[in-house]
């Protein structure tokens, strides 16, 4: 399991500890794990608000749990404790928070699926806008569909063909020979609609 917590992040942690109850160690959680909505979040765990279920992290002043739940959405999380200018504050990232890892040995729809979660999607997101994977076709096109700002945007097939299909495919060279848009799969067959 791959969470880091920083020495800086660490210390902090033991200062607050140090003014709980003892035995106290910290929680660590996503909320709405697996949706766009997912946050990360620390809380102080009391030692009878342990659950058998949990995974325990030792770390060397305190052990961090985890919930069942909340573990595969953690995998590659990183929590720190920065100072700058603006002064001290905990940062926490948590890159699979939205969707959990998929495994190398998935089924490609479901790879494909997750770099679009991922990867694509948060880079749209600043534009209003996302991309939703409807199907790969026998002959290796991944069909999207586009939502949000993308919709109807005279740029989607310089977004589709420039940016997203050159990230896809040079991903998954194997897989993949292309990407189309739903809206254009589809015009070809119901051209009034």
């Amino acid at each position: 399991m791959n969470i880091s917590i920083s020495e800086a992040a660490q210390s902090h942690f033991r200062k607050l500890l140090d003014q709980q109850e003892e035995g106290t160690n910290i929680r660590i959680f996503v909320v709405n794990p697996g949706t766009a909505g997912a946050e990360c979040g620390v809380s102080y765990c009391p030692p009878n608000a342990v659950e058998e279920s949990d995974t325990e992290l030792k770390l060397s002043q305190f052990s961090a749990f985890i919930d069942e739940i909340s573990l595969p959405f953690l995998e590659d999380a990183e929590i720190d404790y920065v100072t700058d200018a603006m002064g001290a504050q905990l940062t926490m990232k948590a890159p699979n928070a939205k969707m959990k890892k998929v495994a190398d040995d998935a089924p490609f729809i479901e790879r494909l699926d997750y770099v679009i979660q991922t990867q694509v999607n948060p880079q749209l997101a600043n534009h209003g806008g996302r991309v939703t994977l409807i199907d790969v076709t026998e002959d290796k096109l991944a069909i999207l569909q586009f939502g949000g700002g993308c919709n109807g945007c005279s740029m989607v097939d310089v977004t589709l063909k420039e940016g997203i299909e050159k990230q896809l495919l040079a991903m998954f060279p194997e897989e993949l020979v292309g990407v189309k848009d739903v809206t254009e799969h589809q015009a070809g067959e119901h051209s009034y609609y």
